[in-house]
């Protein structure tokens, strides 16, 4: 058996910034450390765990499947940790130096994000916000890994059943649009089914290059609709797929609060479809573990809030 009281938790914590940030210099700054004290406490890592823990490749540090091994079960028990020394006193919002973590897609980084940081600045002045992507979420472990707070992600459709031990709680309404390059040749006020169907499409694929939620929910829509996507590329985010429609004549589908960004800095515009648009529920989701943690629960009404605040002075579509 493991002889815990041997092992140093400072070095673990060192470990765990390590392995987010990627970088020794990164990781000290947020540990508030120095770079040789980084370097020295992997060195000791390194003996604990009899492993090189990192290979350098370029200016990043990659880990390697034992310390990848370690990720999850690590950010798992710093998460726990937190909890832990912050139920022993009440939150305070104004003093805490806690670092919250919020997932979301580039979609919602674009048209959430802006209006939760300006927020999180006034309520949360001492603490630091890291937003990151689904595909980091997914490759992270989800939810259940522990380093994540909260979750803006759209609701399942009917048939699918959550994960165990997951919350969630509505936010707003979405739903999907098109965009094409201002001057189509083809496309002029509302789409045709036949237009829809001859078209080339932008396929946006957020979870580690496949379908999430969000895709699934469109594809259903389109099929149910007899309209069917002819893909000519695939990218990994809604700003990529903004990006090639402006230069192309290929179509893009996106969420409105998103698009309204994009028509504003691009050559697009916004195609009603042959059908009613595709809507969907986007749901603030978070763990069961940090349910009842005081400072996640700001955290979350925070961006509910937030987002919500957004909604009613986002003008109604017409």
């Amino acid at each position: 058996m493991v002889n815990l009281s041997a092992i140093d938790w400072n070095r673990l914590l060192v470990l765990h910034a390590v392995l987010e940030e990627r970088s020794v210099t990164r990781a000290a700054a947020r540990l508030h450390v120095t770079p040789s004290a980084v370097s020295n406490a992997l060195a000791r890592l390194r003996a604990t765990f009899d492993d090189p823990l990192f290979v350098r490749s370029g200016r990043r540090l990659v880990p390697t499947p034992r310390a990848e091994a370690l990720a999850s079960p690590l950010a798992e028990a710093v998460a726990a940790m937190a909890r832990i020394v912050e139920s022993q006193a009440d939150f305070e919002p104004g003093r805490s130096l806690r670092r919250f973590t919020l997932a979301c897609s580039d979609a919602e980084q674009v048209s959430e994000v802006p209006r939760i940081a300006a927020v999180f600045a006034k309520k949360l002045p001492k603490a630091s916000l890291r937003v990151i992507s689904v595909d980091q979420l997914e490759a992270s472990g989800g939810l259940v890994a522990g380093d994540v707070d909260a979750a803006i992600a759209p609701a399942l459709p009917p048939g699918r059943e959550a994960a165990p031990h997951l919350h969630a709680a509505d936010l707003y309404e979405e739903e999907g649009v098109l965009v094409v390059r201002r001057g189509h040749a083809q496309v002029r006020g509302r789409m045709s089914k036949e237009q829809f169907n001859a078209l080339r499409h932008i396929d946006v694929l957020l979870a580690l290059g496949g379908p999430g939620i969000g895709h699934d929910i469109a594809e259903q829509f389109f099929a149910s609709h007899g309209l069917h996507r002819d893909i000519a590329i695939a990218v990994p985010s809604f700003a990529a797929a903004a990006a090639i429609a402006s230069q192309t004549d290929w179509v893009a589908g996106m969420p409105r609060r998103m698009a309204m960004v994009f028509l504003r800095q691009l050559p697009l515009k916004a195609v009603a479809m042959p059908v009613p648009s595709v809507r969907f529920r986007m749901q603030l989701v978070w763990h069961a573990r940090t349910d009842r943690d005081p400072g996640a629960t700001f955290f979350r009404r925070l961006v509910a809030d937030a987002v919500r605040a957004r909604s009613r002075t986002t003008p109604a579509r017409r």
